[in-house]
């Protein structure tokens, strides 16, 4: 049988637990990979004297998928949900995780920027400001390109507005079996990481501008990218701290910028394309998102926020327009579901289709 998820998960759910089930039946695998005869998951026992008990048949479940074929290399921890049950103090070594603390200051970093471990690219997604659907094409965008069979994963920057989370799907709280390495979470093809998993749903993030710029370090270097062959980063609108902090520290691809065609918006984008420049961060192009509006009672095609500005934006600075993309209400619908538009075959998932193998042709993905 060829190796796959559903194979490595199959052989797991032969692996009795101490308290009863299987490693499958108890559903306590998360973040599961299988890459390149390479696989790895965790554990999560519901508490920590479980997972005592589960970290003693570590050595049989490496056995059981070493021997399988295809298997080339295994790696998995193990940690728990749950509170520790009052009791003895156990050794560091069996007990429960250090808490992960996700929110401080920056730690220095030496030589400039830097690449992140495992990745081929990494593209920033920009806006000179809100509400131009930056978030929406950058989930689709993630999901177009693994459709095309990339590696890719999602990085939500928005640190005081996360939306991914909610675009994507996910909602489980990302495991970290160390108190630093943080395990992904995985949606639609493609490896998902959101400051918004590691909060309440309605929780505010109030924080100043060293806290931010230590949370993005922490989202890039502490989380379990694996190899991928690009990194999207969901900036957040704007050109402040997390900006200035990502072009100066990580090793970018370039930026792509979105924009409503709208005179408004087409100013902030302006901004943004200043930033990039004076950052020296390359430009890998711009897309007019919500271009215009095609009535579906009678097929009427209007301009809500105007027409061509981006292209004509994009012509002036001599920078490669990407395609533009119409407002459109199943996207909207597609997104508060948690499931992106791109993941279907609709005429826009062939939109962000389309757009993602603009990208790949060109080098960038």
């Amino acid at each position: 049988m060829p190796l796959s998820r559903e194979y490595v998960l199959a052989l797991l759910d032969t692996v009795a637990l101490p308290d009863g089930g299987t490693l499958v039946s108890r559903d306590v695998i998360r973040a599961l990979d299988v890459t390149d005869g390479l696989v790895r998951f965790v554990v999560e026992a519901p508490t920590s004297e479980q997972a005592r008990l589960y970290v003693l048949l570590k050595d049989q479940i490496t056995a059981l998928l070493t021997a399988a074929a295809g298997v080339q290399s295994v790696q998995l921890v193990f940690t728990a949900h749950g509170p520790t049950a009052p009791a003895a103090k156990a050794p560091a070594s069996a007990g429960a995780p250090p808490a992960l603390k996700i929110g401080q200051h920056p730690t220095p970093q030496v030589g400039g920027a830097a690449r992140v471990t495992g990745v081929d690219h990494i593209i920033a997604i920009a806006s000179g400001k809100g509400g131009v659907g930056k978030s929406t094409v950058s989930s689709n965008l993630a999901v177009a390109l693994a459709r095309q069979g990339r590696r890719v994963g999602l990085l939500d920057a928005d640190i005081y507005g996360p939306s991914q989370p909610r675009m994507m799907g996910v909602s489980q709280r990302p495991a970290s079996p160390d108190g630093k390495i943080i395990i992904p979470l995985q949606a639609h093809g493609v490896t998902v990481m959101s400051i918004g998993l590691m909060l309440k749903a309605d929780e505010a993030v109030i924080w100043r501008g060293p806290m931010i710029m230590g949370a993005l370090q922490q989202l890039l270097t502490q989380v379990q990218w694996g190899q991928l062959d690009i990194l999207l980063i969901d900036l957040p609108p704007g050109t402040g701290d997390i900006q200035l902090t990502l072009c100066q520290r990580t090793e970018l691809t370039g930026a792509i910028v979105v924009s409503t065609p709208q005179d408004v918006a087409l100013l902030d984008a302006r901004k943004a394309l200043d930033m990039f420049q004076k950052l020296k961060t390359p430009v890998l192009g711009l897309i007019e998102n919500m271009s215009h509006y095609i009535c579906p009672e009678c097929g009427n095609e209007a301009h809500i926020f105007g027409h061509g500005g981006v292209v004509q934006e994009a012509e002036r600075l001599g920078l490669p327009f990407l395609g533009a993309l119409p407002l459109d209400l199943d996207t909207r619908l597609a997104g508060d579901n948690g499931t992106p538009i791109a993941a279907g075959d609709s005429v826009m998932a062939e939109a962000y289709a389309h757009l993602a193998k603009r990208l790949i042709a060109g080098g960038m993905a």
